[in-house]
């Protein structure tokens, strides 16, 4: 049968059954549970915010479209009644899209419902975590919400997570009016949030970060520079095209600046993604692996001790940026 919940009211020393529905009261998914959602997504998961409603994929619209603290997406499929064991294809199908989204395209997403990129409202929403070591849209988590579960569902859900620990959740909803109109809203999970919180703490992965330059001779500095520059990767030609030039023209460059060289090396950018640019810039130069890149290139933490800015070229190595700018140019 499911989890279920009833709710008794007090009344005048008396417990008097409330069996009132949303569906009885003309409350629906889209225009009252989604807003309700929205607007305070702690009853969904603690450490999860919203960044889209009704997302398009290649399978229909998601509901709602979140993001948790560690960077993984967030499928949210409501019901305002039972929630069928079909809600869970559903959901994995919606998922196994957004597994192929790209970052750019997560940003934009956020950017249209929230009008701040994905780094800015990520920062804001998670002001504890250094968003430059997290690796977004690593893992999906699914989450079906309704205000009661087939049987067959429950049993589906703690199958997939104890055994295969696939990130799938439901939450159960009571809805409550009482006799003086005001409505509330109750809810218990078939994976306990702590459960969840630990799971998907034991499979996060952190990547290796560090601001510790290299110390390489210039025979093993120069090929590294020459082959990360010229690879087929579009944040490592921004850091050819775009802040080594700008940092060859000033001693140090902050980012305000570097996003006013983005308009100019590319009028027709898209002004509300060139934060998120940078975001990717500042993980290129923070990857422990390049430490060769920070041998050439230093930078500062002056207003957050996840955000670089103030970036420049190191005295010793600006002939020799001068000299590999130079050459990939004539090529």
């Amino acid at each position: 049968m499911g989890p279920e919940i009833k709710s008794w009211q007090i009344i005048d020393g008396k417990l008097c059954a409330v069996d009132v529905t949303m569906k009885d009261e003309g409350r629906t998914e889209t225009k009252h549970l989604e807003p309700w959602l929205e607007s305070n997504p702690e009853l969904i998961g603690a450490d999860i915010v919203i960044i889209g409603r009704q997302i398009q994929t290649n399978s229909g619209p998601i509901d709602l479209l979140g993001i948790d603290k560690a960077g993984n997406t967030v499928i949210i499929e409501l019901k305002r009644d039972k929630l069928p064991r079909e809600s869970l294809a559903q959901a994995i199908d919606y998922a196994s899209d957004v597994a192929e989204w790209t970052v750019d395209r997560l940003s934009a997403v956020c950017f249209g419902y929230r009008k701040k990129s994905l780094d800015e409202f990520f920062g804001e929403s998670f002001p504890d975590v250094d968003l430059e070591s997290v690796n977004l849209n690593n893992t999906q988590r699914i989450i079906l919400v309704g205000f009661s579960i087939e049987s067959q569902l429950e049993r589906m859900i703690e199958w997939l997570s104890d055994r295969y620990a696939v990130n799938v959740n439901a939450v159960v909803l009571s809805y409550v009016k009482t006799k003086g109109g005001d409505e509330l809203l109750t809810k218990t999970s078939i994976i306990s949030e702590e459960a969840e919180i630990e799971r998907a703490g034991k499979r996060k992965f952190k990547i290796p970060m560090s601001d510790e330059p290299g110390v390489y001779d210039s025979k093993r500095l120069k090929p590294l520079l020459v082959k990360f520059l010229t690879r087929d990767k579009v944040t490592n030609q921004r850091i050819r095209d775009i802040l080594l030039p700008a940092c060859m023209k000033k001693n140090v460059v902050t980012r305000d600046q570097l996003e006013k060289e983005f308009i100019e090396f590319d009028p027709e950018e898209d002004e509300s993604k060139v934060g998120y640019y940078i975001s990717l810039i500042s993980v290129q130069l923070g990857l422990k692996k390049n430490d060769f890149l920070r041998q050439v290139v230093e930078y500062s933490y002056p207003k957050h001790h996840w955000k670089k800015d103030n970036f420049s070229i190191r005295a010793e190595y600006r002939d020799l940026v001068k000299e590999i700018l130079k050459e990939i140019k004539g090529k």
